[in-house]
Order: structure tokens, then sequence, then C-alpha cells
């Protein structure tokens, strides 16, 4: 199989679209971002990635918190609108016809048509270039009873989706399973 060198680029797929949210100046605001995942396990903290300039950075650096809400596939469309609107020229909340609440923390805004929402202390904030690499310490997690399954968080209910960058440009939902986990890779024993 021949190789082709790209240079330096941010080739991970799939990505995962999470919708960040702070007070902004005393107001709920979210942004979409794609550039996040799992930091950390004990204690829990996850990073996100986020440019400077983006009015719900602001936010976090006001309030030292911020959340990370995981919106399913059927919101695909409040998603999107989040990433190509700022919240510093219109009210995003009213817009998509969010329901804010706030949990343990009392300054992070959340969305209740989420399926998961998770409320984040600010640890560390590193400026990498481009972008700031925001690590929160998760404080608090909440999830719809309706996406649980024997009392655990039940990804088919939760319906998760993705963010696929160019040429294709999309969002996806998840796909087929393939196999299964810690029992696949047995069969090379």
């Amino acid at each position: 199989m021949s190789k082709i060198a790209m240079g330096p680029q941010t080739l991970i797929y799939p990505m995962p679209v999470l919708l960040i949210g702070s007070d902004v100046d005393g107001k709920p605001n979210f942004m979409v971002v794609a550039w996040g995942g799992i930091a950390n396990g004990e204690p829990p903290v996850i990073s996100v990635a986020i440019r400077r300039t983006r009015h719900t950075f602001k936010g976090i650096k006001q309030n030292s918190t911020f959340s990370v809400n995981i919106p399913s596939a059927d919101m695909v469309r409040e998603a999107d609108y989040c990433g190509i609107t700022s919240g510093s020229r219109v009210d995003k909340v009213e817009v998509c016809r969010f329901k804010v609440f706030y949990g343990k923390l009392g300054n992070t805004p959340l969305i209740e048509q989420c399926p998961v929402n998770l409320e984040c202390e600010v640890m560390h904030v590193l400026d990498l270039g481009s972008h700031s690499l925001v690590v929160g310490r998760i404080e608090e997690s909440h999830i719809s009873e309706r996406c649980l399954t024997n009392g655990q968080p039940d990804v088919n209910k939760i319906k998760p989706m993705s963010y696929i960058m160019s040429p294709a440009t999309q969002y996806r939902a998840l796909g087929e399973v393939l196999a299964k986990a810690f029992s696949i890779g047995k069969e090379l024993k």
C-alpha cells in the first residue's frame, strides 16, 4: 500500500459533536466543538480546544467553569447553528429553544434536551497556538432517564453524533457494530 505524506494535520476520526456552555456576562451561551475528549479517569477530566476569540471562551474565563452537553442526532440542526453563529450577536438559547438548567456548580448552563451533560471546573487553560486547550474536572454528570438501560448510559438511546471534516464536511450518527471490545483481539493470541 502506498502512502502520501500530507504534512501535519488533525486527522482523527470520528470527532465528537459537543455543545460547550458557559455564562457570559451572566447569560447562558453555547458553542459547538469537535476537538474534545476524555483526558483522565481519576479524577474524571475532559479537554476541549477552543479559539480564544470565541464568545463562550469569554464566559469560561469569567467563571472558571463550563459544561459539556452531548446532543443526540435529532439535535443536529441546533448543534450546527451553535457553530455557525456567535453568541455575541444572537441569543442561541432563544433561537434553538434550549431549556437551560443549572446543577451542582450553580453557574454552569446545561441543556435539558441533550441526553448527557457534564459540569466542569477549569483545571488548566493551555495556549497552544490557534486554540486554547481547556482542561476541566468533571464535577457532576447528568443523563436523561430515558437514555439508561439497567441503570447505565446506553449509547443507542443517547444517539451521539460525530463530525467529519472536508471533503465530506458532515455530521454522522454512529454506525454498525464491528465486534465485542476486549474480546475480538483474543483471536490473535
